[in-house]
C-alpha cells in the first residue's frame, strides 16, 4: 500500500495541477507554434459572472493572430476571449460577441493589458500599458457562465480543446490576474507591479495552474 501511494503521488506531481504558487518574476514560455501546448488555470469558479476583469503581460514577435486568454463553457466556447488578430489590435469576446481596440504597434517590448466588463451596462474598459482607452459597450445584460475551462496560449473552439496551431501563442506570458469585479485606473497600475489591491479570483502571486505539453516556467 505504501508503494502504491508513493506511485500515485508521483503521478499527481507529473500530470496533475500544481498547488497555487507565487510565481513572482517568473514567466511562462511558449517556445513554438503548437496545436496542443497551453496552460490550464485550475481555479474553480462557483458562481456565474456579471462582472469581470482580466489582466496579463505578454511578450512576442508574432504578427499572425493568436489567443492569450480563453474562458470557455460547454455551451459557449468564446465566453471570454482575449485575442490579438494582428499587431496593433486586441479583441475581446463576451458570449461570442466581439469588439476591438486599436493600440500602438510595439516591437521588442512586453505589452500589459487589462480588460473589464460589467453586465448592468455592457461597458468594457481597456487599458494598454497602464493607460485607459475610450470605453465601449458589449453584451448588456449578459451573464458569463460556469463551470469554465480557462486556458492561456490557445483559443478553445470546444470546451478544453478544438485548438488551431495557427492561433497558438509563441512567446512569454506573465502577471495573469482575474477578478469578478471592475477595476480602477490606480488598481491597473498595481496589477502591473504585481501588487494588486483587490483580492483576485486567481493571480500571479497565488496562481493555480497545470502545464500541458511544451510550456516552461522560467525566471
Amino acid at each position: 500500500m505504501g508503494l502504491l501511494w508513493l506511485c500515485l503521488l508521483i503521478l499527481a506531481a507529473l500530470f496533475g495541477p500544481t498547488a497555487p504558487q507565487d510565481l513572482g518574476s517568473s514567466v511562462l514560455v511558449f517556445p513554438q507554434e503548437s496545436q496542443s501546448a497551453h496552460v490550464q488555470v485550475t481555479a474553480k469558479l462557483e458562481q456565474p459572472l456579471n462582472n469581470f476583469t482580466v489582466c496579463l503581460r505578454s511578450y512576442t514577435d508574432l504578427t499572425r493572430p493568436y489567443s492569450l486568454f480563453s474562458y470557455a463553457t460547454k455551451k459557449q466556447s468564446n465566453e471570454i476571449l482575449l485575442f490579438k488578430p494582428k499587431p496593433g489590435q486586441y479583441e475581446l469576446s463576451v458570449g461570442n460577441k466581439f469588439l476591438s481596440f486599436t493600440v500602438p504597434e510595439i516591437l521588442g517590448k512586453s505589452e500589459h493589458v487589462c480588460v473589464s466588463w460589467e453586465s448592468s451596462t455592457g461597458i468594457v474598459g481597456f487599458w494598454f500599458n497602464g493607460k485607459p482607452w475610450p470605453r465601449k459597450g458589449l453584451q448588456k445584460g449578459y451573464t458569463v457562465g460556469v463551470p469554465a475551462s480557462i486556458l492561456l496560449g490557445q483559443d478553445q473552439d470546444s470546451f478544453g480543446g478544438g485548438f488551431d496551431a495557427k492561433q497558438s501563442f509563441v512567446g512569454e506570458i506573465s502577471s495573469v490576474y482575474m477578478w469578478d469585479t471592475g477595476i480602477s485606473d490606480s488598481e491597473v497600475l498595481l496589477a502591473i507591479d504585481d501588487t494588486p489591491g483587490q483580492t483576485p479570483i486567481f493571480g500571479w502571486r497565488n496562481f493555480p495552474y497545470k502545464i500541458v505539453d511544451e510550456v516552461y516556467l522560467k525566471p
